[in-house]
């Protein structure tokens, strides 16, 4: 009896399906989907789209202001950034601000292994990357460390 039920109801792909275990009680029972998302639900799930899309942009800006870096000093034959700018996103001490207007990034940079031989650096880059990290809005600097500057 139920078998003809079923089988009136969902024709033999049901049969198989609820036969393997693929078709559960509830889809055989019809039941009402669940209610709609709330508003609080919106809210949450359009915030971690958020995060979710400004962390995206700012891996891709820490990998844009390192290259933009190293081409503006010569390319990675002569120069290379400070360790920061190949660190991941979360709690990035290169990181200096994040804006509606983009990522500011602060970072020293030197010859091929200055940190590595505890040398000091011989240029300091700031950039402006715009937040979805796809382009650079303005070198803020690139020059000696102003640090150094400062001192003399």
């Amino acid at each position: 009896m139920i078998r003809m039920a079923l089988l009136g109801r969902l024709g033999s792909l049901g049969l198989c399906l609820v036969g393997a275990g693929l078709l559960s009680a509830r889809a055989l029972a019809q039941e009402p989907l669940p209610a709609a998302p709330t508003p609080l639900t919106d809210r949450t799930l359009q915030r971690i789209d958020a995060i979710k899309l400004e962390s995206q942009g700012l891996q891709r800006g820490i990998n844009l202001a390192r290259d933009t870096a190293a081409r503006l000093n010569g390319g990675l034959g002569l120069y290379r950034p400070e360790r920061c700018m190949y660190a991941g996103v979360s709690e990035n001490p290169c990181l200096v601000s994040r804006a509606s207007d983009g990522f500011v990034f602060r970072f020293q940079g030197g010859l091929p292994g200055w940190e590595q031989y505890q040398l000091p650096a011989s240029v300091e880059t700031e950039v402006r990357i715009a937040k979805d990290g796809r382009s650079v809005v303005e070198v803020i600097y690139n020059g000696p460390p102003r640090q150094l500057q400062e001192q003399n």
